[in-house]
């Protein structure tokens, strides 16, 4: 697990610390601080990689398949609160998550869960506002805000290190101030949200071309390295061209049918491996095997395999005892290329960029490296089609086989080889993070709390059998799995905001916001929100359901599940983030991994 992800959720870093969180304390001087932000130290070592302690193992057990499990493998209840940051399980005498393989497989906690203390704020002089009133329509000045001053909120955020948990900053804000408040931070200046009916008015005024926060640490890269931008990094009518294209081979129904078969060999490969190893390894237990092991590069290395299968056509090998040292080399990219993107996001990056320092630095290498892999995958690729071509075949492969995306991509002819690289590339260095971090906090969640999980299996298992080994038919035949993946993204989401730039002047809390204006929807606090959810830390799937629209009083119908955007501009490669963590699950949930 990336560090930034364990200090985003206030993870302890220490596997020893079991009874408290590790929190940052005291503050830094600006000038040591900004020097520290502008030209990092470089550390002897990265440990942003290792596993965080909530997550410091998970304990595979191989059981038989019947029988009654035994006292001596019955884990520790978990009591207090549904967390609101993860402090860590343990097994025995360690920290861990424990799966066991029972009628399938298992997973189920041992040890404390420790709640995170919710670090207090100022309250607004005035107090609460946008809460309702008597009062007429207000004014855009009138939306409570942090500070008027962008850079004097900036050297605050930096000395009291509010980066590492901007999303409990807002949720702090957000509960002193009130649904709606402006914030100024750099350069950037936003209006702030959370509640499902302001975010369907957000939605209705997106227009036909639908604009975000451009991310300028990334595009200043593709601009100083004379690279095509993909969609992420594009607006107007040439990102709606382009949009509309590669909707038709990741998002549209027919393309999933022809990319869930990949994407499900890989994950019946990752769970058959993994039962294999726990037989291989595993200490010997009355009812089976049992191995204790750091599930965060297994995880990586499924998302970054099921990633290449969907979009080359073709597997890289990572499930081999020694994978490749270049597919390990991009994973750990991608996570200095995430973790060095937030502080860039409020300074002139190009202004970084001509002076040549550190973090700049970098941050384009890290982008160089997922170039650079994705270049090497992508020309393979194009060699394996043209040659197919050449035989008299066409880009899909004999007989309509599917050779992934690209292969779709070129034998359509209508983007240019340069465009799709560009969009590949986006693709992948999106598909890795998206799907491996959520795969943990879900395995975590289904552990400590048993019961959904013997609710999850019971429909998994009844689905599969249903659907006579058609892995299309037994997700359909299954809610629950969908209901997971968005119950875990709720709780934990990988990207804490969603951003809109209004086409009109629009009316949210009673407040005029003038069209043009950055309006973002808060994850994190919306997932949170007493508002809108019924006991918000209760780990719940099944809320997903039919009860979802009666939820609440924040009204906005389906703008409640906003993990990966909404409308026109929702994640592009949604469809295959969701299936590949559904058909895990699922494959973890019923157990026929033909040990």
């Amino acid at each position: 697990m990336r560090d930034h992800f364990r200090k985003k959720y206030q993870l302890s870093k220490s596997s020893k610390d079991t009874s408290h969180l590790s929190a940052a304390q005291g503050k830094v001087a600006l000038p040591r601080q900004l020097a520290k932000l502008i030209g990092p130290e470089t550390p002897a070592k990265d440990d942003g990689y290792s596993l965080l302690s909530a997550f410091q193992g998970l304990n595979f057990n191989m059981g038989m398949l019947g029988g009654k499990q035994t006292k001596s493998s019955t884990p520790m209840s978990v009591n207090g609160e549904a967390c609101k940051g993860i402090q860590g399980m343990c097994v025995s005498v360690r920290q861990a998550a424990c799966v066991r393989i029972q009628r399938g497989m298992c997973v189920c906690p041992a040890g404390t869960v420790a709640g995170i203390g919710v670090e207090g704020v100022t309250p607004a002089r005035g107090g609460p506002a946008g809460r309702g009133g008597g009062r007429g329509l207000r004014r855009f000045e009138e939306i409570p805000h942090t500070g008027s001053s962008g850079w004097l909120n900036l050297v605050k955020f930096w000395r009291e290190d509010r980066f590492k948990l901007l999303h409990k900053h807002m949720e702090r804000t957000f509960n002193t101030l009130g649904p709606i408040y402006r914030e100024r931070l750099g350069t950037q200046s936003t209006v702030n949200i959370l509640l499902p009916s302001d975010i369907s008015e957000l939605f209705r005024s997106e227009g036909l071309h639908p604009r975000r926060m451009t991310l300028q640490p990334w595009a200043t890269h593709r601009e100083t390295r004379q690279h095509s931008k993909g969609v992420f990094l594009k607006n107007g009518a040439e990102w709606r061209a382009d949009r509309l294209l590669l909707n038709r081979e990741v998002m549209m129904a027919p393309a999933v049918r022809r990319f869930l078969p990949l994407l499900d060999e890989v994950a019946r490969d990752f769970c058959r491996l993994l039962a294999t190893r726990v037989e291989k390894e595993g200490g010997k237990e009355e009812r089976g095997h049992s191995l204790t092991i750091d599930p965060s590069p297994d995880l990586f290395r499924f998302a970054l395999e099921a990633s290449c299968h969907v979009l080359y056509g073709e597997r890289i090998g990572l499930f081999s005892t020694s994978p490749s040292q270049e597919s390990q080399k991009f994973i750990f990219a991608v996570e200095r290329m995430l973790a060095t993107t937030p502080p860039l996001l409020y300074l002139p990056p190009r202004l970084l960029w001509r002076l040549g320092a550190p973090l700049w630095t970098q941050h384009a290498t890290a982008w160089d490296i997922i170039f650079s892999h994705a270049e090497k995958r992508i020309q393979r690729g194009v060699q394996r089609l043209r040659s197919t071509q050449a035989a008299g075949g066409g880009s899909g492969g004999a007989e309509g086989e599917f050779t992934g995306i690209l292969g779709q991509l070129m034998d359509k002819g209508q983007l240019s080889l340069e465009l799709i690289r560009a969009n590949i590339t986006e693709l992948m260095a999106g598909g890795v993070d998206t799907t491996a971090v959520p795969l943990q906090f879900a395995l975590y969640e289904l552990g400590r709390n048993p019961a959904v999980q013997e609710q999850v299996r019971g429909q998994v298992k009844a689905a599969w059998a249903r659907a006579g080994g058609d892995a299309h038919k037994a997700l359909q035949g299954a809610p629950l799995l969908k209901g997971l993946v968005k119950e875990t993204l709720r709780l934990y989401p990988v990207g804490i905001t969603v951003q809109r730039y209004p086409v009109r002047d629009i009316i949210i809390q009673n407040y005029h916001i003038p069209a043009g204006t950055c309006v973002q929807a808060c994850l994190y606090p919306l997932g949170r929100s007493r508002d809108v959810f019924q006991d918000p830390e209760r780990f719940d799937p099944g809320r997903w359901g039919t009860q979802e629209s009666g939820e609440g009083a924040g009204g906005g119908g389906g703008f409640r599940s906003l993990a990966f955007g909404f409308g026109a501009r929702q994640c592009v490669g949604r469809r295959i983030a969701e299936n590949e963590m559904q058909l895990l699950l699922m494959h973890v949930s019923e157990g026929g991994m033909e040990v």
